[in-house]
């Protein structure tokens, strides 16, 4: 006590239940305020989930199901949960197996890049279930594992087949133009 009084400190109890108590010498107005200070600078870099809800309708068309796969698809490469649902309207919510057989299409295309956290489930005139990213097999190592039977059928290195890649595109837009004009030139004359 004597010597923190002398320097203008505070003597503040670290741990209590130590043998002897460990105490130490410090400016406590100071350090409250640093503790502060790396509470919020930590609170700022941390991202909660988010649940994303795409709807869906049960007169939803096959081509509108694989975008929406798509979008979920997306959500659940960033992350978050998504929450996929039926919604029904007037006499639709007596045919729930139909709004049931859109969730499974959907399902179907999301494949393995997803865990069901809560079943198929009515709330209301919804027919909801949340999805999570599937742990065992993120969604970025989906993509990668797709790319590697490409390689392997190629019989070339994986950095020889990327190094490709690029050219070949540059020559298919490259001819796109020409096919035009032509097509052009034929209406023409």
């Amino acid at each position: 006590m004597q010597r923190a009084r002398e320097s203008g400190l505070d003597l503040v109890e670290v741990d209590s239940n130590g043998k002897p108590p460990v105490c130490r010498i410090l400016d406590y107005g100071k350090f409250k305020y640093e503790q502060a200070k790396k509470e919020r600078e930590g609170r700022k870099h941390q991202k909660g989930t988010m649940i994303h809800e795409v709807r869906m309708r049960p007169r939803t068309g096959q081509h509108d199901i694989d975008l929406k796969v798509r979008i979920a698809t997306r959500l659940l490469a960033e992350g978050d949960k998504v929450k996929l649902s039926v919604m029904f309207r007037g006499r639709e919510l007596s045919h729930p197996e139909v709004g049931q057989e859109v969730l499974d299409k959907a399902l179907t295309g999301l494949g393995d890049l997803v865990s069901i956290e809560k079943p198929p489930g009515m709330e209301g005139r919804f027919l909801t279930v949340i999805l999570v990213p599937n742990v065992k097999q993120p969604v970025a190592a989906k993509a990668s594992a797709a790319e590697k039977p490409a390689d392997a059928a190629t019989g070339k290195p994986p950095a020889a087949v990327k190094a490709e890649a690029p050219v070949v595109a540059e020559e298919a837009v490259a001819e796109e133009p020409v096919k035009i004009e032509e097509k052009a030139e034929e209406k023409v004359g």
